[in-house]
């Protein structure tokens, strides 16, 4: 009883106040129920290609303000919007690309600031020096004030600069350092980043350093000429151009690939989730149907095997990744991504098809004899059976699934949901 009374209570508070955007209409969940369900880096792309719109109460888009308490980041997300409009959506079929060389290593800058993170006890300055005593810079702050210092090191600011100097030369495209002057991180940093770029043979390239605003002015108005700039930025400018530039384009980051190359010579390859994993999951458990893209995650495997094959001279993983990459066109030009509704395939019917795509393209080269003879047999089976295993993966749909736990689930219970096809889990077992 007391329960429903404090669930009274807060809906009668939404129903006076300003309406609140949805998480989830039908159920009535509020941006405000956990930190995780509104974030920045995914729901402001979304909400910008609304047309500046979320959802309410009532299941509709409705015109949305939102507020980013970080004056840092929050005037790029302005500068999108005062662009659009300005000019419009944009076009996914002709705008150019943000690809993004970040300063990650040795926990750059924000990410690697929990340790330096302070409440403030009393009214005064907070100083940085360096180890000659020398002020590096300033801020004063009141009681109470939370402070928080960047920090990055110089060994990975020069990986950053070489990385930003090649990617510029290798794709000939303009490159720009997203750094603002006029903070104090941000003004150490571009005194590192000409000093670096001296290092370097830059003769005829295109390199910038602008604040994230004119930096994101600078990007868009290329990007409505179809024309690509790579952006080169610190950690969350990283983290939110890499989810704002692909939901633009295409309405999610998880069909994305973003590459990080490692110091010491390996490759971070991965995808982003675009913020919905939860949403998924807990349709997946209601109605056994799993609407994660994983196409992301499939160019990004074969990104990581080319990366191997260059690496290493290793023949065979060249041929795998050739062939997963005809895979993945023969995937885009069927749309075997997950469909948007139960008895259409969901994750698992999209897994089936690039094993079978896969074992296809392997079957029909002639690079390399023996991954021709090993995956024959499973392209035959997997094709021959196409109809069957389609039709035992849809089979399942439509009820409640057990997988043991929602953060910990268990993992065999979850491998035999994720696995309900026999004809499928037969013709792998033989390979």
């Amino acid at each position: 009883a007391t329960q429903e009374a404090i669930k009274a209570d807060i809906a009668a508070e939404y129903a006076k106040r300003p309406a609140v955007a949805m998480v989830n209409s039908d159920k009535g969940i509020t941006n405000l129920r956990v930190p995780s369900d509104l974030i920045v880096d995914a729901s402001m792309p979304a909400t910008i290609r609304d047309s500046g719109s979320m959802w309410n109460a009532d299941g509709k888009l409705q015109d949305t303000k939102a507020l980013i308490p970080d004056r840092c980041y929050a005037g790029v997300y302005q500068a999108v919007i005062e662009d659009c409009k300005a000019h419009g959506a944009f076009d996914p079929a002709t705008m150019g690309s943000v690809p993004n060389v970040g300063l990650m290593a040795q926990k750059a800058e924000e990410y690697g600031s929990h340790d330096k993170t302070f409440q403030i006890p009393a009214d005064g300055t907070v100083r940085v020096s360096d180890e000659a005593g020398n002020v590096v810079f300033e801020h004063k702050v009141e009681a109470g004030d939370i402070w928080r210092m960047c920090q990055a090191k110089d060994a990975p600011i020069q990986d950053w600069v070489k990385l930003a100097v090649s990617r510029a030369r290798l794709s000939n495209t303009p490159a720009v350092f997203w750094l603002d002057a006029n903070r104090a991180h941000d003004a150490q940093m571009i005194a590192k980043v000409e000093k670096y770029l001296k290092d370097h043979d830059t003769q005829g390239l295109d390199i910038r350093i602008l604040s994230p605003v004119e930096a994101t002015k600078f990007s868009l108005e290329r990007i409505r000429k179809g024309q690509d700039t790579i952006s080169v930025t610190g950690n969350v400018l990283r983290d939110y151009l890499t989810d704002l530039f692909p939901i633009l384009e295409l309405g999610t980051s998880a069909k994305m690939l973003s590459i990080v190359p490692l110091m010491a010579g390996g490759g971070l390859f991965e995808t982003g989730a675009g913020g919905s994993a939860p949403k998924h999951v807990q349709q997946f458990v209601e109605e056994d149907y799993l609407r994660w893209d994983s196409l992301g995650e499939f160019l990004a495997l074969a990104a990581s095997l080319e990366h191997l094959a260059q690496r290493y001279d290793n023949k065979a993983a060249a041929v795998l990744a050739k062939a997963l990459d005809q895979a993945n066109g023969t995937f885009l030009d069927n749309d075997r991504s997950p469909g948007r509704k139960l008895g259409t395939i969901d994750n698992r019917g999209s897994h089936f098809y690039l094993a079978m795509y896969w074992a296809q393209a392997l079957a029909a080269q002639d690079e390399d004899a023996a991954l021709k003879a090993k995956f024959a047999p499973l392209a035959k089976a997997l094709t021959d059976n196409e109809q069957k295993i389609v039709e035992e993966l849809v089979a399942v749909q439509g009820k409640a699934v057990d997988i043991g736990g929602y953060y910990r689930p268990d993992l065999g219970k979850t491998s035999r949901a994720m696995r309900p096809s026999a004809t499928r889990n037969a013709a792998l077992a033989a390979l």
